[in-house]
């Protein structure tokens, strides 16, 4: 059983204040995703880069306080990819890659366009660059799963106040068109939606911090694990755990019966 663990930490060291990594030990998982480390590599210390049983590979942000994606593994991989070959997203931190044998996994942070219309034309920009990095990953003949904070709510099932939410960032038509294009025209699987294909409330992944979203789980599902169909079709259980809260965020894990 392959054990793989997505999560956006909203911030690495204050998610490790939180308790992320002794909960991290507790969960036997082979690969961990992570996001939003917004810390620099002189940052993380000993138990950030190497956790109990797991070592990191981390893509960080040029910009200080920002972005930066990582990715733990119990196995040293093949081989470790940063970016997807456009500088000023690179830049970022967006994209870290790491293969063993006919496996690949990607950690992904893809841009929020939530702060400013500038930052949601740099989103626009991104999933324009992203989707024939996508359209190649396929062609690759690999199983590869992208886990990470995609930033768009899918369906109307994916978040409680679809209606009003339809001219935000996360919800604009155009994002929601952008990622049904990911999966029917480029053949990728949502696998939390394949295992749970009526799941509301239930599968949300954030909740924003104003008002009392957690509360009364006002949230979001935009954390995937997004697999090309072979992988996905191996997927066993997946569960998003809320018990305790690390960040924003809630760490989503999947269990597919395959062997690397």
């Amino acid at each position: 059983m392959l054990r793989v663990i997505s999560a956006n930490l909203n911030g690495i060291r204050s998610a490790s204040t939180k308790g992320f990594f002794g909960w991290l030990a507790q969960q036997q998982a082979d690969v961990v995703c992570v996001q939003e480390l917004k810390a620099q590599d002189g940052d993380l210390n000993d138990a950030m880069r190497q956790p109990e049983g797991l070592r990191g590979w981390f893509h960080c942000a040029e910009k200080k306080g920002y972005s930066g994606v990582g990715l733990y593994a119990r196995r040293e991989p093949d081989r470790v990819v940063e970016g997807i070959g456009h500088a000023g997203f690179d830049a970022e931190g967006r994209y870290l890659r790491a293969d063993w044998g006919p496996l690949s996994v990607v950690s992904l942070y893809l841009p929020s366009g939530s702060s400013s219309d500038e930052r949601q034309q740099a989103k626009f920009q991104f999933m324009e660059a992203f989707f024939p990095v996508l359209q190649a990953l396929r062609a690759e003949g690999r199983e590869i799963l992208i886990c990470g904070d995609w930033n768009i709510a899918h369906q109307n099932i994916d978040l409680k106040n679809w209606k009003g939410n339809q001219k935000n960032s996360g919800f604009l038509p155009e994002e929601r068109a952008w990622l049904t294009r990911v999966f029917d025209e480029v053949g990728w699987v949502d696998v939390y939606r394949r295992l749970h294909p009526e799941a509301g409330e239930e599968g949300y992944t954030w909740w924003s911090n104003r008002g009392q979203a957690w509360a009364k789980n006002v949230g979001w599902r935009i954390d995937y694990q997004i697999a090309t169909p072979g992988l996905a079709a191996t997927a066993k259980r997946a569960a998003i755990f809320k018990d305790q809260r690390f960040s924003d965020h809630a760490p989503l894990t999947v269990d597919y019966d395959f062997a690397t």
